[in-house]
Formats: C-alpha cells, structure tokens, sequence
C-alpha cells in the first residue's frame, strides 16, 4: 500500500481492476483506494503476472503493507507465509470498518424506512464522500439518491459536488412504500354537497363520529334477526307498574326487564361479553350492560349497568332510572359511561321497527331492539293453530366477525327472545 499524503496511516481498497493470473504493465491501474481524505487510483509500479491478491475490496489496510505479489519476468515470488496478511476481526477492525464501510448500515436502514427511491444501486461509500457528506449535512439516504458515474455503480466526488451545485433536488424526497395490492383504497370522489344552512358539530358529535367510523373500519359487522312474543311480559309489566311503584319508589319500564334477560343471556354465553385485543380475545368476568341514551341535545350516550347479572329487578330499576335521569339532566359522571361490556340500544323508544347498531367499542356486539307492536299472529293452543293478537318485537344482534361466528350470535340473541317469551306472568314484585 503507497504512501497517499501526510497523515494518512491507512487505506479502503474500494476495487481491483486486475484479477489473479493477468498480466499488468507497469504504470497502468491495479487498484482504486480511499482515505478520509481522497479517492485514488494506484497504478502498479512492475510489469508482470499477478500471482496473488492478498486483500478483498473494502479492506481497511495500513499503509506499507504488501497487499498484492506480481511475478516478474525470471523472478522468484514472495513466500506467501511471509507477505500474506490475515486480517483478525478485532474492535478496533470493527470500528475502522464502520468508519469506511456504510453499505450493511445503508441496507438495515432501508429495511426499516420502507426503502427510498435510488439512483444508485452501490450503496459504498468511501471516506472522501462520507466526509463531505457530513460537512453538507447529507444523510446516507439522500446520498443513495443522487446519480453515480464511477465503476458499478459507486459514487464519485464529481458526482457528489454536482448534485450539491444543483441545489441537491432530492433533498426533501420521501420514501416510496411498497404498494399493497391487497387494501382497499377509498376512491377520491367529489359530490356536490349542495348549498344550505351549515351547522358545525360539537364536540361530542365529532367524539361519536370518530367512534362509529373507527368501529366500522375495526370489526367486520354482521347483524343477525330474531322477533320475539313479549304478550307476557307486556300484560305483567302494564298489571304490575303501579304497584311496582308504590311499593319501591321506582317507575317500571320495560328498560330494567331487557336488561335483566340480557344479562342473564350473556351469562348463557359468556365469549358474547369480550372484546378483542390482537390476536387475544379478552372474556369479561363483570356484566355490565349499556344502555344506549339520547341526551337533550340529540347526541347519544351509553350509561353502565354495573354487574347487572347479580342485581335484582327492584335495584335494576333504580339504576336504570338513576342514569336515564342523569342523561337528561347532563348529569352523568364518567363512572357511570365506563366499564361496559355489552350494550343495548332501545330503537323502539323512536318508533323503529328495528336497527342495524353500530357496534360499542371495545366491545364486540351489541343488540337493538324494536318497537313492541300489536298484531295478528297464529298461535297453537289446545285447540290447535288461533289467530291472537300478540306484542312482538324484532331483535337484531349485530356482532364482531372476528371473533363471534354465526352459531354464538345467532344463539345468543334467540336466547334473549326466549327470555323475553317465557317471562313469568305469576311473578311477585
């Protein structure tokens, strides 16, 4: 290895222009090297064969070292055992390689950003181009960016220097990421909105927006039907309101009579009161049952009752009345909107006949019912197959696909609606 200025004690060999068994001239190019300071090319200073290569390109060598042996013309060769240096990876080896050496960094770091667009596929660089690099604030990604000229594809000085007058366009470039063939891209569209009075939302209506489009885009929804006689429950709750009252201090709706069968369905099926975390699916201990509320100001809310399977239908009541005069007075606390684990939406107080709910993240269903209407039914009795007129109800169980299959939900909401059928119209209040 020559002597390539002052202060310069070694030397990268970037590539050998001759290869072991070619003849070589003395003066013509052997090999290209780089310092910290300069790139150069090394002419060989014999005329011969070349016998042997002693050292790989990227080599780090000290100036002075044999790092090749040419047989002259009527001359004996070096021993080997004499000339040939074995390069031992050592700290100090690591270290000078990094300091040279930038291609396996180049190509982690690629990796991990997705990859950039490259003009150059060599991601070596030497000494000289690092250094100005790093004087210019060049990062290696925007230097694997700039076009190269220099033997395979490596970047040379002149190339660096040109992109800089050029006012480095590349500057600022973004990483291309890989398309993926397999997502769905929402299509750019532009409607006419048309012209009218424009109301901003509020605050909450921006929270519940954000909710039931992250819901949407989360779980692949499904709803599945069932219709339910509620003809038992309807007479016992119209016979009993009043007493009911008298006696507890509570107002009986049907509210705190869905949420008692619900609950007990859920317990029937307890993977219905999970939610999904990963590739884990977390199945809730507590059954705390929601209760889809309209506040004044038409937005909705979903108020908690806690542990509603260990609750009797007295204590149901209260809670149930409690949250809903909470929601109309804007009363309710953040206690009272946490920890619920499968929520119900009474779309029937509008007058709906039934709904497609969107379901209550976290969790993973979520179970609308309808209006209780009036109509003509056939019905077996002993007589055989009547005509009556019976309360009915449609139940719609929309559901996480993702972890509940048809056979749960479709269980599980004809559970309710037995529960609902088979209330006991002999029950004591």
């Amino acid at each position: 290895m020559p002597k390539l200025g002052e202060s310069i004690t070694e030397a990268a060999i970037i590539t050998w222009f001759k290869n072991v068994g070619d003849t070589i001239e003395e003066d013509e190019m052997f090999l290209e090297v780089a310092t910290d300071k300069v790139d150069s090319e090394i002419p060989s200073t014999v005329s011969g064969v070349i016998e042997e290569i002693l050292y790989d390109a990227n080599a780090v060598i000290k100036i002075g070292e044999t790092i090749a042996i040419i047989k002259l013309d009527g001359a004996v060769s070096t021993s080997k055992k004499e000339t040939k240096k074995t390069i031992v990876p050592t700290k100090q080896g690591t270290n000078q390689k990094k300091k040279v050496l930038k291609r396996i960094e180049i190509s982690q770091k690629s990796e991990v950003s997705n990859s950039f667009s490259t003009a150059n596929s060599n991601t070596f660089f030497s000494p000289l181009i690092i250094s100005i690099a790093k004087e210019q604030y060049i990062s290696f990604e925007e230097l694997a960016r700039i076009s190269a000229t220099g033997k395979d594809g490596r970047l040379r000085k002149s190339d660096l220097f040109q992109y800089i007058e050029e006012g480095r366009p590349n500057k600022f470039a973004q990483p291309i990421a890989e398309p993926d063939p397999t997502a769905y891209r929402i299509p750019q569209l532009k409607f006419d909105k048309g012209k009218g009075k424009v109301v901003e939302m509020d605050r909450m209506r921006k929270m519940i927006a954000d909710h039931m489009v992250y819901s949407k885009h989360t779980s692949p929804h499904v709803t599945a039907y069932v219709e339910a006689d509620l003809t038992n429950m309807v007479n016992w709750r119209n016979a009993n309101k009043v007493a009911f009252q008298e006696k507890h201090g509570e107002r009986l709706t049907f509210t705190p009579l869905f949420v008692e069968a619900v609950a007990k369905a859920v317990k029937d099926f307890p993977n219905i009161n999970a939610s999904v975390d990963g590739n884990n699916i977390i199945v809730k201990e507590a059954i705390n049952i929601g209760m889809a509320t309209a506040l004044p100001s038409g937005n909705l809310i979903v108020p908690v009752v806690k542990n509603a399977n260990t609750k009797g239908l007295k204590e149901l009541a209260a809670n149930v009345n409690e949250l809903a005069n909470k929601a109309r007075e804007n009363k309710l606390v953040g206690d009272d909107i946490k920890g619920g684990t499968f929520t119900i939406s009474n779309v029937g107080t509008f007058g709906s006949v039934m709904g497609t709910p969107i379901i209550n993240q976290p969790e993973v269903a979520i179970l609308a019912l309808g209006i209780i209407k009036k109509r003509p039914e056939v019905i077996t009795t002993d007589k055989g197959d009547e005509i009556a007129i019976r309360s009915m109800m449609y139940l719609s169980l929309s559901f996480d696909h993702r972890v509940v299959d048809g056979f749960l939900g479709g269980s599980f909401v004809r559970r309710v609606a037995d529960y609902f059928e088979q209330f006991d119209v002999n029950r004591e209040i």
